[in-house]
């Protein structure tokens, strides 16, 4: 089964197809132009064989590697190769793959096309979807980049099961922020299917990626550029992303100890109830991640203070209304510097 979802972005349409396969890429390549591969050596050993032609350049793994140096590097080796304005970049791998090869394609002169095999779980339901290309800069997390969409993008559900257990659950984090602020069903059918969830049961995941880049395509419809709507896909990656510099053990890791923090500042501004709280804390816990990291407050602070998203003095940060609804308020850094000394001692 397959299901396509489509973002008309304001360069051009994008399709996100769920439960296609890499061994139909070649459908959805160009006719005329070279094609460029950029994959890690993760994907290269364990998928090598079933790439489509075209010149392949491998990078590494992990957030170490998400840099300009590694944006150059893939720039060299295209102008080695000879590629010009017909080229088509592919991009083969998890969100950090998708988001450098993103960006690359985006700036290669002046911009070339590109697609996405989305191969994990997290950039299947997150990273490459939505067009946010973008590299990481000193402690700023994704502070160059561009928005530009894809072609296509693949979500091939059985190359999921390669994957080590820590990154399912770091993909099912996101998921679970879907529901939050936006799909009460869907939350509700993770807790009714936790087990499933974490053994891949097919139908499950597909359930759960194709209901996650549903939302996430129709939020990225409405707001392209991240004007408005889309920020509340930033629930829980205030507090998430300063747990992640301090403790880089992956996105969906941090994000789901910083869903709980943001839940609970919810709370505390009278949104949602301490049992609403506790169920979200239950159902993280349950799926392999953590709901806090033990942390001195002013570490936290300082490491928040680099968000993107911050505006001179103050910073959008979201909160639920109730499960399945949520916020996006602009507050001062005061006013959250405030909640995470009460929160975390």
């Amino acid at each position: 089964m397959i299901k396509t979802f489509t973002v008309e972005g304001w360069q051009g349409t994008s399709a996100i197809h769920v439960g296609e396969s890499l061994s139909r890429v070649g459908e959805y390549l160009p006719d005329q132009g070279s094609v460029v591969i950029v994959t890690d050596e993760n994907i290269l050993k364990h998928y090598g064989a079933s790439l489509p032609a075209g010149h392949v350049i491998t990078i590494g793994s992990g957030e170490k590697i998400k840099t300009l140096a590694t944006v150059e590097y893939i720039l060299r080796e295209m102008i080695k190769v000879g590629c010009d304005r017909s080229s088509f970049l592919l991009a083969i791998g998890g969100g950090i793959v998708c988001d450098i090869a993103g960006f690359v394609a985006s700036v290669f002169l002046r911009g070339i096309r590109f697609g996405f095999v989305s191969t994990s779980l997290l950039s299947q339901v997150d990273a490459s979807v939505g067009g946010k290309n973008g590299v990481n800069l000193d402690a700023f997390k994704n502070m160059v980049g561009v928005f530009c969409q894809p072609q296509f993008v693949l979500c091939d559900i059985d190359m999921l099961y390669t994957l080590p257990d820590r990154e399912i659950s770091n993909g099912l984090a996101e998921i679970v922020k879907h529901g939050l602020i936006s799909d009460r069903p869907l939350l509700e059918f993770i807790e009714n299917n936790r087990d499933k969830a974490l053994a891949l049961d097919r139908e499950t995941v597909f359930r759960m990626v194709a209901d996650s880049v549903d939302i996430k395509s129709r939020v990225v419809q409405a707001d392209e550029r991240e004007a408005g709507e889309r920020r509340k896909l930033n629930f829980g990656h205030t507090i998430g992303h300063a747990f992640e510099k301090l403790n880089p053990s992956g996105h969906g890791r941090a994000v789901a100890a910083g869903m709980v923090a943001a839940a609970q500042f919810s709370q505390q501004r009278g949104y949602i109830n301490q049992g609403d709280v506790d169920r979200i804390k239950e159902l993280l816990l349950g799926l392999g991640l953590p709901v806090d990291f033990d942390f001195p407050p002013e570490q936290i602070i300082e490491a928040a203070s680099r968000d993107k998203k911050k505006q001179g003095k103050n910073l959008f940060f979201v909160f639920l209304e109730q499960i399945g609804q949520a916020r996006v308020e602009n507050i001062s850094y005061d006013n959250l510097n405030g909640f995470i000394r009460g929160y975390f001692v």
